[in-house]
């Protein structure tokens, strides 16, 4: 089969859906605009952001003079933790109360920083503010989900510049995560192996869709990527959770994060949008060995900095579909370094 210039579909054995691909898309005229735009100038304090050092947020509390990272309970949460856990029934119409947490991580005092401009000290920083998060969180009796994530730029939603990222924790298991540990749990009973693990190893084997990696992780194209630039960081160890991290494979997630940021921002020459997070154990007291720590980046930029993905039409009401191959995806995230 010719995947490069064929239109075929491709499994997503984790969501256990297809994508269809239609690489001769590529050749059809494009009358989208495409050009490069003038990188944010951001300050290194704003007086205005409500997440800067020593600024008032929108409830009237006021930040510390933080040096490092900053946590601090969502001021207008999605979850709320005293919420009671009633449920609701009328035939087929059916809701539960769902208690839970939501908390806000500054990754740093400058208002400036992403994670591509971060270094990678301050990076671990970051990184260890998660694990004890996870931790902390994971220890609360009602939470048995812990989800991580960054949304990048308006265009995925991000209310503020500063560079932060957001945690939610709730006691149900979010769709995404009921889907991925359903399909890792079968592999794992049937191949008596871990999906993701055995995954991994044929990338390395084959070696198409790689971007770039490192002793603890490797950052590649997933073979059934949706997005255009869709990147699956996934650690090389069997490690369920964040917090199974040793130092030196924390120190390997920093040196990753940046690698696949600086990319990001390399392709385009544009401040690249992206929502981002992890997927690990849940925290409901079970070991969940089928778990294997990895990290999704869903951006929606396809041919410029100005024209996007949009998942309309077919892909609302049928299945997604692509038109560039993973494997082109990939070259050219590779190659975005060497980039003027």
């Amino acid at each position: 089969m010719d995947l490069q210039t064929k239109p075929h579909r491709r499994y997503n054995p984790l969501a256990r859906e297809w994508v269809l691909v239609s690489p001769q898309r590529t050749e059809r005229p494009w009358q989208g605009q495409v050009e490069k735009i003038s990188p944010e100038k951001l300050l290194r304090y704003d007086p205005a952001c409500y997440l800067c050092p020593g600024n008032e947020r929108a409830n009237g509390a006021r930040n510390p003079n933080y040096e490092s990272t900053f946590v601090f309970e969502n001021d207008f949460a999605a979850l709320l933790p005293n919420t009671p856990t009633e449920r609701y029934q009328r035939g087929i119409l059916v809701a539960e109360g769902e208690p839970g947490t939501c908390r806000v991580v500054c990754f740093s005092p400058r208002h400036d920083l992403t994670i591509a401009a971060m270094d990678l000290a301050d990076l671990r920083c970051v990184i260890d503010a998660w694990v004890e998060q996870y931790q902390e969180l994971s220890a609360m009796p009602f939470i048995n989900s812990v989800q991580i994530f960054e949304n990048r730029g308006t265009m995925m939603g991000a209310s503020n510049p500063h560079p932060h990222c957001q945690i939610w924790a709730a006691r149900s298991l979010p769709n995404e995560t009921v889907k991925e540990i359903s399909s890792l749990r079968e592999y794992a009973n049937d191949h008596e192996s871990c999906l993701l693990c055995d995954y991994l190893r044929t990338e390395t084997e084959e070696n198409e869709r790689l971007v770039c990696e490192n002793e603890a992780f490797a950052a590649l194209v997933p073979f059934w990527a949706v997005w255009p630039f869709e990147i699956l960081i996934i650690s090389r160890r069997h490690a369920t959770g964040i917090d199974q991290l040793s130092d030196a494979e924390r120190n390997s997630l920093a040196d990753i994060l940046k690698q696949v940021t600086s990319r990001y921002d390399k392709l385009f020459a544009s401040a690249f949008p992206y929502t981002m997070g992890f997927h690990q154990r849940p925290t409901d007291g079970q070991a969940h060995l089928e778990c294997h720590l990895h990290a999704h980046f869903y951006p929606p930029l396809l041919r410029s900095a100005t024209v996007r993905k949009f998942l309309v039409g077919y892909e609302m009401l049928a299945m997604p579909q692509r038109d560039i191959p993973a494997e082109q995806a990939a070259a050219r995230l590779r190659d975005a370094m060497s980039a003027d």
